[in-house]
C-alpha cells in the first residue's frame, strides 16, 4: 500500500461526517439542514460544526431563509466543493486499484 497516496487524501473531506454530507450533496442539487441531519443521523450541533467546515473550506454554500413563517438553512455544493469531491473519489479509486495488484 502507497501511504503517500492515503496522506493525499483532503482531510477536509475525508472526515466521516463531512464525507457523508459531501456524497449527498454530490447527489442532490440542494439538501436543508433537517434532510441532511435525518439521513445522516447527526445532532444539530454535529451537523454545525461540519457545515461550518466545509463552508469555511468553499465546499458547500449556505442560503437561510423561511418557508411557512420556519426558518429554513439550506446547503449546495460550490464549484469548488464538486471539483475537490471529484478529486478525492478519484484519490479513492487510486489508493484500490494501487492495492488488488
Amino acid at each position: 500500500m502507497n501511504a503517500e497516496a492515503c496522506l493525499q487524501l483532503d482531510k477536509i473531506i475525508h472526515e466521516r461526517g463531512r464525507m457523508g454530507i459531501m456524497s449527498l450533496l454530490a447527489a442532490s442539487p440542494e439538501l436543508s439542514f433537517t434532510e441532511i441531519k435525518r439521513t445522516l443521523a447527526m445532532t444539530d450541533g454535529n451537523l454545525s460544526v461540519h457545515i461550518r467546515t466545509l463552508d469555511q473550506a468553499d465546499y458547500v454554500s449556505i442560503s437561510k431563509s423561511f418557508f411557512k413563517n420556519r426558518p429554513l438553512t439550506t446547503c449546495r455544493l460550490t464549484p469548488k466543493g464538486k471539483r475537490a469531491f471529484k478529486s478525492y473519489i478519484a484519490q479513492l479509486e487510486r489508493i484500490v486499484q494501487e492495492n488488488q495488484r
